[in-house]
């Protein structure tokens, strides 16, 4: 049986993780295991270590990461350290890693240079901010990648990244998004102490490279939804460097009837909510992927999602109070279609027929660059 390492330090990488997690929980060909880190070991952030435990998955090992006001390349060296130290005692057949945060890239390199496998989900996607640097550094430290669609696959074999080493599978949400298994909106509401008949969804992350405006970005956002008259659920901020100034805007606003601040929700009941909300606010990657499939609208602040895919049921506008207030009316005004770039709901079980091929587990640990002609 082949051991395969998950590492996760998000809210947001463990729900594309799960379902390629659970498909492998009862197989007789592989013993999954999940090494967690990140903002999942944070009180701060809702200590989220507990919905995995939750989720029954076993073999869970935990390793605290982050300190306080600790930067970001000390947080991936201290990473690294930790879970070089678990896959010498572990020796895994393969390592996942998740998308373009520093957890992911330190994964990889551990990986690389093990002479593990490492397997990029998610990669040769953009946007503009260092997120898109750790992304790309990531894939090229990695040696198998699935990808969520056609684009994202040109881009990697633009980067010469082997053609037989990248596998389209669309984005393992996208699994959760429509499976049978979701609380009803009553439950969800419930379980939060929500009860607004209607609201908007609102999350706000720094953009690491913006750090000058970030007070100013977020005070025209807090001022922009409190003037608006709507309802609005909060959740809070990644982790990255400045997180802590969009933390205290929110103070002013825990104590407004028609805000319910959160640290974090559970993956399954966040969807539930995505769903039935008039629109989702902000700068959040839910706003560019998860959003159009349900139908809800987005109103995509500042240049995090730059580059990102777009549709019509997306308004991009500048961090500007008088921008988001319009934009507000705006959008309420819209119609919106459902509309998906990023899979078909099948994205594990594609992971695992990968998987079971023989021609997977050959795919060379020396990369290769492939020149494009």
């Amino acid at each position: 049986m082949k051991k395969i390492v998950f590492l996760t330090g998000t809210r947001a990488d463990f729900g594309k993780l799960k379902p390629l997690m659970a498909i492998l929980q009862d197989n007789t060909s592989f013993i999954p295991h999940i090494f967690v880190t990140g903002m999942h070991l944070q009180t701060l952030y809702g200590y989220t270590l507990i919905e995995i435990q939750k989720s029954g998955f076993k073999n869970i090992h935990e390793f605290k990461n982050h300190g306080k006001d600790i930067p970001m390349d000390l947080t991936l060296a201290k990473t690294i350290e930790g879970f070089s130290q678990y896959i010498n005692q572990l020796k895994p057949d393969l390592i996942v890693v998740h998308g373009d945060r520093v957890e992911a890239l330190a994964g990889a390199i551990v990986g690389s240079l093990n002479n593990i496998l490492v397997a990029h989900i998610e990669g040769g996607e953009v946007s503009g901010t260092i997120d898109e640097l750790l992304r790309h550094a990531t894939s090229k430290m990695s040696h198998i990648h699935f990808v969520s669609n056609d684009l994202a696959k040109k881009r990697l074999l633009q980067m010469g990244e082997m053609p037989e080493s990248v596998f389209t599978i669309g984005s393992p949400d996208i699994d959760i998004m429509f499976s049978d298994n979701l609380p009803s909106l009553k439950i969800a509401k419930t379980y939060y102490d929500i009860e607004f008949k209607d609201y908007a969804i609102a999350m706000f992350h720094p953009v690491t490279t913006e750090m000058d405006s970030l007070d100013e970005q977020i005070s025209n956002y807090i001022q922009a939804l409190t003037k608006s008259g709507d309802n609005y659920v909060v959740i809070y901020p990644n982790n990255d460097m400045g997180s802590n100034i969009i933390l205290k805007a929110f103070e002013v606003i825990k104590t407004n009837p028609r805000f319910r601040v959160f640290p974090s929700l559970r993956f399954e009941y966040f969807l539930v909510l995505l769903k039935y909300s008039k629109y989702i606010i902000g700068n959040s990657s839910a706003g560019i992927r998860e959003a159009p499939y349900y139908g809800v609208p987005t109103i995509n602040i500042g240049t995090r999602q730059r580059n990102r895919s777009l549709n019509k049921n997306i308004i991009n506008i500048k961090s500007e109070e008088g921008l988001i207030i319009e934009s507000i009316k705006k959008i309420k005004c819209q119609s919106n279609e459902a509309i998906g770039k990023f899979g078909k709901g099948n994205s594990a079980k594609l992971f695992l027929k990968s998987l079971e091929t023989k021609a997977f587990w050959r795919i060379n640990h020396q990369k290769q660059f492939v020149d494009k002609n």
